[in-house]
């Protein structure tokens, strides 16, 4: 009897010492299991406010890329415009990446001036690194086609100048292509760029021919 008694003591106090420890177990997978779900938790409001902030950014660049637009296609009509090049491309496919304020097209009522400046190294004919030609244009046209791309054409003539010039403006955008084919050479050059009004440009033009 004796030996059955101290046998169940021995098993009580096993217990009472393992409870404790079972208890702190689960404690702490409950806590290891709140710090999971507070993590999740602070992802998913992070996402939601990333995902918020990106639609309002994306609203804001496309209300800027339509009001872009809207004012680059009465520039167009209006020929109170500058096509800033940020790219060139010439008849042998190759490509350069120009400055902007350098290289351009611009339209101001009947006058137009054509100034194409590849080059940082030499100071060229305009002293810009390339060549400054302006004139006079004719038989201008404004075309829309169904897409709502604009098509800009004119001919340009000079002293230094005699070319056809059609400018191409995308919808929605005030992103455009131009391209100038000389009538006493074949040397055809690519413009790509972006359409402002000619009081919002800030090109700088260089010595004409």
């Amino acid at each position: 009897m004796k030996r059955i008694l101290l046998t169940l003591m021995v098993v009580v106090a096993g217990l009472s010492t393992i409870a404790p420890d079972a208890s702190a177990q689960t404690n702490y997978s409950n806590s290891g299991a709140s710090r999971r779900q507070k993590m999740m938790n602070d992802w998913h409001n992070d996402m939601a406010e990333f995902r918020a902030r990106s639609a309002e950014d994306r609203q804001l660049s496309e209300l800027a890329d339509s009001l872009a637009s809207v004012q680059a296609r009465a520039a167009l009509r209006n020929q109170d415009f500058v096509l800033e090049a940020e790219s060139l491309q010439f008849r042998n496919g190759s490509t350069v990446f120009v400055n902007s304020t350098t290289n351009f097209i611009s339209v101001k009522g009947n006058r137009a001036v054509v100034q194409i400046s590849p080059s940082n190294f030499s100071s060229g004919p305009n002293g810009l690194g390339g060549v400054t030609v302006d004139g006079y244009i004719s038989n201008q046209k404004v075309m829309t086609d169904s897409k709502g791309r604009i098509t800009f054409s004119m001919n340009v003539t000079g002293i230094g100048i005699n070319a056809e010039v059609e400018i191409y403006m995308y919808p929605d955008s005030n992103k455009a292509t131009a391209t100038v084919y000389p009538n006493f050479n074949s040397n055809t050059v690519w413009l790509q760029g972006s359409i402002v009004p000619y009081n919002n440009s800030n090109v700088f033009e260089g010595s004409s021919l």
